[in-house]
């Protein structure tokens, strides 16, 4: 009787038993019992899944976005500690919206929040990580990316006059919180470029760069700031940005002549110049060559030569031989009608020699001197005083001095016209202070080389004479003579045979 009783009673499943053979039992409890045993393996299986799919989503979406949400029209004062990098997060996003300018409740709004946000980050609350760096790119991208019109550029003279009056932004009011928070992100010495270099990528560096042709000069003056502290932070963006800037130049000088940040660029440019590492590599050199000296042609170059100037004078700091090479890019685009465009070429030329090495000077001392004594006989008195004013330079003085045998000959015949024929005083008194000048340097070179001038006049008097005769005597070769009207002509008869 026990063991009918017994018999009845569920027996125990072993570890080695599967569902499989729990399924296939014959009998209807152990039927049963491993109908519950599949489902409790399921339930664990499932379980497991979920704990799976609970990390995979914890390494892609950080914690902060699963948070709770917060009301982004709290201040941070509202809420506790805890909850105030959320608050911040929600803040971000909420001014990822663009309103209406019209809208002025929301703007003001906004741009409190805005003022709130670069308050929090100033304190140093805020800690920038993987939401908090998308969230910012996302508010700046949304709000400071744009195409300028064209009539922005239409009524410009393409920066030809340094008088003409900047152009204010009337949204600068709100955009000047959100350059304040990307001043301020890209300076925070948290922030962690490798994880940022995902969102502050080479497409965002890109559409910075076309905002550097923005009419407000403040605007051009915030993105300089953020592209040098980017230049700096980012390492690996460096050679793109460098790239770019020249792709940016390029258009600038042979398509457009039309930017207004050109003067920016080159400051950003001056900054990098002076980190390069020596021997400089064939990058940089290609830049100044490509780069930095076709920006003389242009007619605005008034408005950043001193940017120019800067940077080139960098360069040949870094290494001197480069000096040559710059001289000659300069006598490659001297100006010929432009006369306060020669003054600017004349300026940089002398800060140039004062940096030069006598070897290098050598290499382009004739071809300069040329140019210079074309500067010498200038009927614009300005750009004559500049050039008689290089003589008053010691290190030029010097150079000259060492190189008079090839230099005086060219300067002389110049410094004879001006005493001949020159219509300014002050001209003709700066003449003959250089003439007295270099009669000091080598009196007997100067009065060999003022006999062949005037032998030379005379022949070119000479020669001018001749052909005056010539085409005197082709004149009146050519004149027509006048055709008398006492004109007999001689009619001889007519004879007609006569048949006999």
């Amino acid at each position: 009787m026990l063991k009918q009783i017994l018999s009845k009673l569920p027996r125990k499943l072993q570890k080695s038993e599967t569902v499989d053979s729990a399924t296939n039992d014959s009998g209807n409890n152990s039927s049963r019992l491993g109908h519950v045993f599949q489902c409790t393996n399921v339930g664990s299986a499932f379980s497991s899944k979920l704990n799976v799919v609970k990390r995979v989503s914890s390494a892609v979406f950080p914690a902060s976005i699963a948070a709770e949400a917060v009301d982004p029209h709290l201040s941070f004062k509202d809420v506790p500690n805890p909850q105030k990098q959320n608050l911040f997060v929600s803040k971000l996003n909420y001014c990822c919206e663009v309103f209406d300018l019209n809208d002025m409740e929301k703007q003001d709004l906004k741009r409190q929040m805005l003022i709130d946000i670069v308050d929090f980050v100033t304190s140093g609350s805020a800690k920038f990580n993987e939401t908090a760096i998308s969230a910012v790119c996302k508010l700046c991208a949304a709000n400071l990316f744009r195409v300028f019109p064209p009539k922005s550029h239409a009524t410009s003279s393409g920066g030809e006059t340094e008088d003409e009056e900047p152009i204010f932004d009337p949204a600068w009011s709100h955009m000047q919180n959100v350059y304040d928070l990307l001043v301020q992100f890209v300076s925070n010495n948290s922030l962690d470029a490798k994880v940022a270099k995902k969102y502050l990528d080479h497409s965002f560096i890109s559409r910075l760069l076309d905002l550097f042709d923005s009419d407000d000069p403040r605007e051009r003056d915030c993105l300089k700031t953020i592209l040098h502290r980017v230049y700096g932070k980012f390492m690996i963006h460096r050679l793109f940005i460098r790239k770019a800037i020249s792709n940016v130049i390029y258009r600038f000088v042979f398509e457009t002549e039309r930017h207004n940040g050109i003067a920016e660029l080159l400051e950003i440019f001056g900054s990098v110049i002076t980190g390069f590492a020596l021997p400089l590599k064939e990058e940089h050199k290609t830049f100044l060559w490509r780069v930095l000296i076709p920006l003389h042609k242009p007619k605005s170059v008034g408005i950043y030569h001193q940017q120019l100037t800067y940077c080139i004078v960098q360069f040949i700091d870094k290494d001197p031989k480069l000096a040559s090479t710059v001289i000659r890019g300069l006598l490659r685009y001297w100006p010929l009608t432009n006369s306060q465009k020669e003054l600017m070429f004349l300026s940089e030329t002398e800060e140039i020699l004062e940096m030069i090495s006598m070897v290098e000077f050598q290499k382009i001392m004739v071809s300069l001197f040329r140019r210079i004594g074309y500067c010498l006989n200038s009927s614009h008195y300005q750009v004559a005083e500049k050039a008689h004013l290089l003589w008053n330079n010691e290190h030029i003085i010097n150079l000259v001095a060492h190189n008079r045998q090839a230099i005086i000959p060219i300067i002389i015949p110049a410094l004879e016209r001006n005493t001949q024929k020159h219509w300014s005083n002050a001209v003709l008194n700066l003449t003959l202070n250089v003439k007295k000048l270099v009669l000091e340097m080598d009196e007997e070179l100067v009065l060999a080389c003022e006999l062949d001038s005037k032998e030379e006049q005379s022949r070119s008097i000479a020669a001018s004479e001749k052909r005056r005769l010539t085409w005197e005597r082709l004149e009146n070769a050519a004149t027509p003579q006048p055709v008398s009207t006492n004109i007999s002509f001689l009619v001889e008869p007519a004879t007609c045979a006569v048949a006999g």
